[in-house]
């Protein structure tokens, strides 16, 4: 396994902290990601995402999603079973999980929504206003310089 390391990059910028965290994280990654339970990421628009993860045989109770320090965080917990039943064969996991995703700068959960065995996480890029491109109309007349502004002729 390769090593990288960021200490350059954190000498010479300022707030890409996160994105050196980020690759850290999935450089350090020992590949044992684990795989339960299944999920899709799908980009539905420009800005517009949803996260589908299976989770048959939770209810709305056992589920838990939660936005924490730039992550959206996914668990589930299964209430006590009756130990009555007995099983001849239990395909169907219904182990407790935790599943992370981390969110870029402006994306905000919208909703969830839990039917026929799919819980689905809406999510959207909100980027403020002041942080939008914006066009600047160009005029054909020339305004006179500002009186507060200094010109450079008259200090030197």
């Amino acid at each position: 396994m390769r090593s990288f390391d960021f200490a350059p990059l954190y000498r010479s910028s300022v707030g890409f902290d996160q994105i050196a965290n980020m690759m850290d994280r999935v450089l350090t990654n020992d590949g044992a990601t684990p795989s339960y339970p299944p999920y899709n990421i799908e980009k539905l628009d420009n800005d517009a995402y949803r996260i589908s993860i299976a989770v048959a045989g939770f209810s709305d109770s056992d589920l838990s999603v939660e936005v924490r320090e730039k992550a959206l965080i996914v668990s589930a917990r299964k209430a006590d079973e009756d130990e009555a039943k007995t099983y001849l064969h239990r395909g169907i996991a219904t182990r407790a999980f935790e599943r992370r995703f981390h969110l870029a700068d402006h994306v905000q959960v919208i909703g969830a929504a839990h039917a026929n065995g799919m819980l689905h996480i809406e999510l959207e890029r909100q980027v403020p206003e002041a942080l939008k491109p914006r066009q600047i109309a160009i005029s054909s007349e020339v305004k006179a310089i500002d009186k507060h502004v200094v010109d450079a002729k008259s200090v030197n």
